[in-house]
């Protein structure tokens, strides 16, 4: 009885050592992952790439969105870049989205920047719920934020200022809002500034601008949501020769894919209207354009014949986490 006694209280320290001696050391990697910093240069990130109400979608029995709410979707999410600076500890966020809260820690995380809590400045394009919704998460119901630096146009900036609940997070000086004008230049850091530019689109509630944002050496264009090329008032092909990297509105592949909706109430420029339109650049100005803002329908989410065919004429497609250096 009493060798069955000891041998258990042997077997029992075997048991319980290997577990306990895990728990530790994921601890450890935990805290080196949050503590190392991971980008040493000017850079740009790619935070998500999915149009505003993500993919799956809500309310969507297609089988594009089918499987996904079982297995889970890390790398689906709604479009936002990250501006990383480590000479001056500072990062911007371009865009507010519902999934801000990961995508903010990811941008935090890039850089040792102390005990900042928030980007030292956070960029929106247009009241279009993927593209400012998730300021929400900012206020007293959530983090409680103590005056979160906002860029935003004119009429964007009323907007939020007049309407609830976003009027609530100005008077609460959860966020402080700085108005933003159409081709002014805005200096973030001697190594980072961004430009607003006004785009067609759907102003329902405010105005629509795409960035321009240059690094030390590279020059990006982002223009997430617009209309259609031909209604803008700038050339989009010689937008696409001034930069280095062009983030473009690619929401459709083509209009066979809405099939519940009238296109005319969501216009933007199909994948397949843009490849056309950039057909004879030559393939070094191809290779600049990353198509993103992809609707959960889009094909080229998959590895399909159409994602193929974009990357078969020289066009990216855009990657959430890729790191681009400015």
């Amino acid at each position: 009885m009493l060798r069955v006694f000891f041998l258990f209280l042997l077997l029992s320290f075997v048991g319980c050592t290997p577990k306990k001696e895990s728990k530790n050391k994921s601890q450890k990697e935990s805290i080196s992952k949050i503590q190392k910093p991971t980008i040493s240069s000017t850079s740009l990130v790619i935070l998500g790439t999915i149009q505003d109400a993500g993919s799956p979608h809500i309310g969507c029995e297609k089988i594009c969105c089918d499987s996904l709410f079982d297995r889970g979707t890390s790398n689906r999410k709604v479009v936002s870049l990250g501006l990383i600076d480590p000479e001056s500890k500072k990062t911007f966020l371009i865009e507010a989205t519902p999934d801000i809260a990961s995508q903010m820690k990811t941008l935090l995380e890039s850089i040792d920047q102390g005990d900042k809590k928030t980007p030292d400045g956070i960029l929106l394009t247009h009241a279009h719920i993927g593209h400012y919704a998730g300021i929400m998460y900012l206020g007293k119901e959530a983090m409680n934020a103590k005056n979160a630096s906002v860029y935003a146009m004119p009429r964007m900036k009323t907007f939020l200022e007049k309407n609830g609940p976003w009027s609530q997070l100005v008077k609460n000086q959860n966020i402080l809002i700085t108005e933003i004008q159409d081709q002014k230049e805005i200096k973030l850091t001697k190594n980072i500034s961004v430009t607003p530019i006004l785009v067609p689109h759907r102003d329902e509630y405010s105005e629509t601008v795409g960035y321009k944002i240059k690094g030390p050496s590279k020059k990006c264009l982002f223009i997430p949501d617009i209309d259609k090329w031909n209604k803008w008032e700038k050339d989009i092909i010689k937008e696409i020769k001034n930069v280095d990297y062009a983030f473009l509105d690619a929401t459709f592949y083509s209009g066979k894919e809405i099939n519940n909706r009238s296109i005319k109430e969501i216009p933007h420029p199909f994948i397949i209207e843009s490849m056309a339109l950039f057909k004879d650049l030559p393939l070094k100005e191809k290779n600049k354009i990353h198509f993103i803002h992809f609707n959960h329908t889009n094909p080229v989410l998959n590895n399909s014949p159409e994602r193929k065919e974009v990357e078969k004429k020289g066009f990216k497609i855009a990657k959430q986490n890729d790191v681009i250096k400015l």
